[in-house]
């Protein structure tokens, strides 16, 4: 009878285990197809023999090399906010082609090239953070970064926030005109989502100008059906209703009563932009 206890109790603490084992999925961003060529973003990211933290290190890669995609592994690593698959790559180094597995965290989310440079977002780091209403309780938040390289040579990298990892579904980064800004030889805009309603997207604009980036204030969206929603984004001077040396900046928020009455509001404020920063008005 002891003995059956004892089987009993192990049993029951394997199931409240494997209860409170936690179900990690991958973040969208870190979705990469396979023969496709992308970048590295962390500087001297490890290529290991397999999937998997404690296997042994083939090679470190610099930031900016380019490898290609061979297959997507099942394994996921989770550190901090960030969850993203393992990959099988292959690289030239040289004359010598090698091939290992690489965490698909440490590669771009996004890059571009023009006039020389080239211009590569990724994510970073999870930091905590207190909540801004609520200082007592603590959040994850996600970093990410973009930085611009000319050759093999780092000329400047500026940091911004991206929220939590259920923010990480889908991101894209593109190069704009410079928006008629003086002296802005062009705007990047990196942009991450999340997928479900209330989860909030963020939108980071950066003008890039006598080879450094200056970062824009972020702009936040989020949504939740058609109950509500907060919008922002910039007017700059070449578009409607926009003015010489300067962008806007407009708010509108919406929300319905409990009888299914939309409130809106709308806020806007003005940044001068004098040719080398901006300023509120």
């Amino acid at each position: 009878m002891k003995s059956l206890f004892t089987v009993l109790f192990f049993c029951l603490i394997q199931v409240v285990v494997a209860q409170e084992q936690e179900i990690v999925y991958a973040n969208g961003i870190f979705n990469f197809e396979e023969h496709t060529t992308q970048k590295i973003f962390t500087d001297w990211a490890r290529v290991r023999q397999s999937p998997n933290v404690d296997s042994q290190i083939l090679d470190s890669l610099q930031e900016n090399q380019q490898v290609l995609i061979l297959k997507q592994d099942e394994t996921i690593l989770k550190l901090g906010e960030r969850s993203s698959n393992w990959y099988k790559i292959s690289y030239q180094k040289g004359d010598k082609s090698s091939e290992g597995y690489l965490w698909g965290g440490n590669l771009c989310v996004g890059y571009r090239n023009k006039n020389g440079f080239d211009f590569l977002f990724g994510l970073t780091k999870t930091v905590n953070k207190k909540d801004k209403e609520y200082p007592d309780v603590i959040i994850k938040q996600n970093i990410a970064s973009v930085k611009v390289i000319e050759g093999n040579t780092l000329v400047d990298e500026i940091s911004f926030d991206t929220g939590s990892g259920e923010s990480l579904s889908y991101g894209t980064f593109n190069i704009e005109s410079n928006h008629r800004l003086q002296n802005v030889e062009l705007t990047l805009k990196a942009m991450v989502s999340g997928e479900a309603c209330g989860i909030a997207g963020y939108d980071q604009y950066i003008l890039f100008k006598d080879r450094k980036l200056i970062v824009l204030p972020q702009l936040m969206n989020v949504g939740d059906a058609d109950i509500y929603y907060h919008s922002e984004e910039f007017i700059f001077p070449n578009d409607k209703g926009g003015i010489s040396n300067a962008f806007i900046f407009k708010m509108e928020e919406m929300e319905k009563d409990d009888k299914d009455r939309q409130k809106k509001k709308r806020s806007s404020k003005t940044y001068l932009w004098d040719g080398n920063s901006y300023k509120l008005k």
